[in-house]
C-alpha cells in the first residue's frame, strides 16, 4: 500500500506560502502522493491552486484531488484545469471528484447544489471529450494542447449514484475520512458495482485519515472546523485523527488488510515539519 500526505490547503487561514515547501519535503521525504481537500465557501487556498503550486515544486510525487466538488464548476472549465495542471506535472494527476454536500460551496449561477448528479453524469462526457482534443462547444478550437491524456479520475460518494458512476466512468473510489472497520464497507460496495459493471480487474482504492502530531488539540480543532456542518460526520473524522505513532501504524495495517491501493494521510496544520514527524513514523 502506497502511503500518501495531504497539503494543508485546507486548514482555516493557511499561510499559503508553505505550499509548494511542504510539496518539494513531502517528495525529498518519499511520500507517494500529495492529496488536497477542497471547498469554495472556507479561508483555504483553492484545490487546484494548490495542485498546480504542488506540480511546479515537484517532479514525481503524485498529485490527487480528494475530493474536488466538481458540480460547482462549469464543466468545460475545470476539465480544461485539470488537463493544464495534469500537463504541467508532466501526467502526475488522479482527479478525484464528488457532487457536494455543503450548499454554500454552490457559487456560479446555473451551477447550484440541485440536479447536480444529472449534471455531473452529463459533465463527465464534456471532460472526456476536452481531453481528447474535441473542440469545445460552439468554438473551432480545442481547449487543450495537442498530446494530452485523458486525466484518471476517482469518485467519492456513498450513494448508490456514486457507486454507478465509479464503477462506469473512473479507475476507483476514494472513501471518507474514517476508520478503516467503517471505510470497509463502501470499499466492498466499490468492488461490487466494478463487478456488476463487467469492469476487469479491481478498481483503485484510496482511503483517507488526518494527523496531527506536534500539536494535536490544534489539529483536532482545526478538523472540526472544516467539518462543522456535516453533523455526526464530524464526530467520526475529528475521532479519528491520529496524533501518535501507535495510531497510525495501526491504521496503516487496518487498511492494508483491507486490500487498499493508497492511504492519503491528511495534516490538522500547516506546520511544515508536519512532513517529516509523519515520514518519521510511516515510511
Amino acid at each position: 500500500m502506497r502511503i500518501g500526505i495531504g497539503l494543508p490547503n485546507q486548514v482555516r487561514d493557511v499561510h499559503a506560502p508553505v505550499l509548494p515547501a511542504w510539496a518539494r519535503r513531502a517528495e525529498e521525504a518519499g511520500f507517494a502522493a500529495l492529496g488536497t481537500t477542497g471547498r469554495i465557501a472556507y479561508p483555504g487556498v483553492m484545490d487546484t491552486v494548490a495542485l498546480a503550486a504542488a506540480a511546479g515544486a515537484t517532479t514525481t510525487i503524485s498529485l490527487l484531488s480528494q475530493v474536488l466538488v466538481a458540480t460547482t464548476w462549469p464543466r468545460t472549465l475545470l476539465a480544461k484545469e485539470a488537463a493544464s495542471i495534469d500537463a504541467v506535472s508532466g501526467g502526475r494527476l488522479t482527479l478525484g471528484i464528488g457532487v457536494g454536500i455543503r450548499e454554500d460551496d454552490f457559487v456560479v449561477p446555473g451551477h447550484g447544489p440541485r440536479d447536480r448528479g444529472v449534471r455531473m453524469d452529463r459533465d463527465l462526457e464534456t471532460y472526456r471529450s476536452i481531453w481528447a482534443g474535441d473542440p469545445v462547444p460552439g468554438s473551432p478550437n480545442p481547449a487543450v494542447p495537442a498530446g494530452g491524456r485523458q486525466v484518471p479520475l476517482l469518485f467519492g460518494g456513498t450513494t448508490p449514484a456514486a457507486y454507478r458512476r465509479m464503477a462506469s466512468s473512473s479507475d476507483g473510489y476514494i472513501a471518507g475520512s474514517v476508520p478503516a472497520a467503517m471505510a470497509s464497507g463502501a470499499f466492498d460496495a466499490a468492488r461490487a458495482a466494478w463487478q456488476a459493471a463487467g469492469r476487469p480487474g479491481q478498481p483503485r482504492l484510496v482511503a483517507l485519515n488526518y494527523f496531527a502530531l506536534g500539536d494535536p488539540e490544534r489539529g483536532r480543532a482545526n478538523i472540526a472546523d472544516y467539518y462543522a456542518a456535516t453533523g455526526e460526520y464530524q464526530d467520526l473524522v475529528v475521532g479519528n485523527v491520529h496524533t501518535d505513532a501507535a495510531s497510525l501504524l495501526d491504521s496503516i495495517r487496518r487498511f492494508e488488510a483491507l486490500g487498499v491501493d493508497e492511504l492519503i494521510l491528511g495534516p490538522g496544520t500547516d506546520d511544515l515539519d508536519e512532513v517529516s514527524r509523519l515520514a518519521d513514523i510511516v515510511l
